[in-house]
């Protein structure tokens, strides 16, 4: 760990900082309908969307309603992902002539894009053409965030809202996410990236003829090894900037190359690094603003804020201390960093971010449902490795997507307060609102789907051979592979452990049922919180009501997400990444 490291992070917790009020206003004030710098322009589009799509703004819906809306809609956009992906080779732009992806990889896909988890177990540069990769993926990177953030402001309405059997119009929310934005951020951010080397463009992939030719090894049909010659380079090309911005800033991670935001067309310096990382954060944080705003409790805002950023830092330090520390079996080996090399850990990572970069980068993608990369997550130290897993583990609500980490927080800001009503012997309140049965069941279920998805499923996988067939290492490092598969499937985060082969039909099959648990099973109990609490009565505080504004709300909810969330999955931690490492320290390699 070096001065530089920590002041780069510093910088990154202090900028976030101070965009979380104004990104916060700006997102309460285009959902509660009022005037904002772009109206003058967007108000007239988004009156003729209206007018030709039969939708009448005024009119409101109730959560039942909503839920049903939104699913209806993802529905439609995952049958088109999955026909553009299917007929991919007759469509145009497709200038490399891609053939048609597989039905399950298809599949899996079309479900991953649309649940914004964005898992790729292909590689995108050598399957996807053109126009699958704008019209299709990078539609549902918008579309998927669009829907997060939605439901987000219709769980808050919920929370401020009483006595009311609404909780506003999903088209109009989805509408108005989607024109004040997204849009405009992608569109400037684009310009921005292109203007520091990301690609943009429609050509055909470039070729460069090498200086010196290759001789590699394949492994042909028949399973026997075949030796070639390489005298050319393919470089593959395309839309980028335009997709890679919207990759950050609505948390999806699917990148356009394999190598996603490690490879330097996608990001070429260290300022589109640390736009890249601001990105993933802007809305989930500014989101907690938000909430305080519209529920007229702005130090609750606040509250929920420092708790998830308490989360963060505790995370980011123990993966920085973990990789800067180094491997213990290069017996020997100078690790420290010096003006002659970074130290620690280098493995999968790239020189020109470092250390520092690669764990800031890889926490904020893990805390955030967003799965993008700049190093591979396989290569970290067993500890450095396990908290990004444990990150998704907790429920992808430390800051977690755009909309869902919001009101995947509330599933355990609703558990804090009855756990604070318990200990006192009062009914919970939050916000003015009892606590009853109905909403704390709904919290539970949330949190138990999500967990006995990914222990089922990686229960399954480990003890089948085609499971373990696909991990590249035996061990519990193999299980750490699986582990992370499912837990990324089911928190939608999309990043993984590369060293899992997951284009089989297991997995494919496996990982989208997943992804659909993990999405529409889990928002669909919190969605009937939200109408449960609009309609109730608000009772004012007296001296018996515990506060949601202060510092110890802020340590309830931080131990109630980690005793809710790490202790589910403790023991599958300690048999593999802890494990792991104490096979690391002993001297033991597999």
């Amino acid at each position: 760990m070096t001065a530089n490291g920590w002041f780069q992070i510093g910088l990154y917790v202090v900028v976030l900082f101070l965009i979380t009020k104004p990104v916060g206003v700006f997102l309460a004030r285009v959902f509660e309908r009022e005037r904002t710098l772009l109206d003058p322009l967007l108000r007239p589009v988004e009156r003729l969307i209206y007018r030709l799509c039969g939708v009448d703004e005024n009119k409101e819906m109730r959560w039942t309603e909503y839920g049903t809306t939104m699913l209806l809609f993802s529905v439609v956009s995952l049958i088109l992902l999955y026909l553009f992906e299917r007929f991919q080779y007759w469509l145009p732009w497709n200038p490399q002539k891609f053939a048609n992806v597989a039905p399950d990889l298809a599949w899996n896909t079309a479900v991953s894009f649309t649940t914004n988890t964005n898992w790729q177990a292909y590689t995108p540069e050598t399957t996807m053409s053109y126009l699958t990769q704008m019209a299709g993926l990078a539609y549902h990177n918008f579309a998927s965030a669009a829907v997060g953030i939605a439901l987000a402001i219709a769980v808050i309405r919920g929370v401020s809202r009483h006595e009311s059997k609404t909780i506003g119009n999903f088209w109009v929310d989805l509408t108005r996410c989607f024109l004040w934005v997204l849009l405009p951020v992608c569109l400037v951010g684009s310009l921005v990236l292109v203007s520091q080397g990301v690609v943009q463009n429609l050509k055909p992939y470039a070729t460069a003829q090498l200086v010196e030719p290759q001789t590699v090894e394949t492994q042909g049909p028949d399973g026997k090894t075949v030796s070639q010659t390489l005298t050319r380079q393919v470089i593959a090309v395309g839309p980028t900037a335009s997709q890679e911005v919207i990759k950050m800033f609505g948390t999806n991670g699917g990148g356009f190359f394999y190598a996603n935001s490690a490879h330097p067309y996608e990001n070429p310096t260290p300022f589109t690094n640390f736009l890249e990382m601001l990105l993933i954060f802007a809305i989930p944080s500014g989101l907690t603003y938000t909430l305080g705003r519209m529920t007229k409790s702005q130090g609750h805002g606040w509250a929920v804020w420092s708790a998830m950023t308490a989360l963060f830092l505790v995370g980011l330090f123990a993966v920085y201390w973990a990789e800067a520390s180094g491997n213990p079996q290069f017996a020997g080996v100078d690790q420290t960093a010096s003006a002659l090399h970074s130290g620690g850990n280098m493995e999968g990572k790239e020189v020109r971010f470092g250390i520092a970069n690669s764990v800031l980068f890889a926490t904020a993608t893990t805390d955030a449902s967003c799965g993008a990369v700049n190093s591979m997550h396989d290569s970290y130290t067993p500890l450095g490795g396990m908290v990004p897993l444990l990150n998704i583990m907790l429920g992808e609500v430390i800051f977690g997507g755009v909309g869902s980490g919001l009101y995947g927080i509330l599933v355990f800001v609703i558990l804090a307060v009855f756990i604070a009503g318990l200990m006192v012997g009062r009914t919970p309140e939050y916000l003015g609102k009892k606590i009853e049965a109905f909403d704390v069941k709904m919290a539970m279920l949330s949190v138990l789907i999500s967990s006995l998805t990914i222990l089922v499923f990686a229960a399954i996988a480990v003890v089948a051979k085609f499971g373990t067939s696909s991990i590249s290492n035996p061990g519990p490092h193999g299980l750490s592979q699986i582990l992370y598969a499912y837990t990324s499937s089911v928190g939608n985060n999309g990043s993984a452990f590369g060293g899992l082969n997951s284009n089989t039909l297991w997995y494919n099959s496996s990982t989208a049922i997943a992804m659909l648990l993990g999405r529409f099973f889990v928002v669909i109990p919190i969605l009937a919180i939200a109408g449960n609490l609009a309609r109730k009565k608000t009772t004012p505080a007296s001296l018996g009501t515990f506060p949601v504004t202060g510092p110890l709300f802020t340590i309830l909810l931080t131990c109630t997400i980690l005793i809710v969330g790490a202790l589910t999955f403790f023991p599958a931690l300690s048999l593999g990444p802890i494990l792991e490492h104490l096979l690391m320290i002993s001297g033991k390699a597999f």
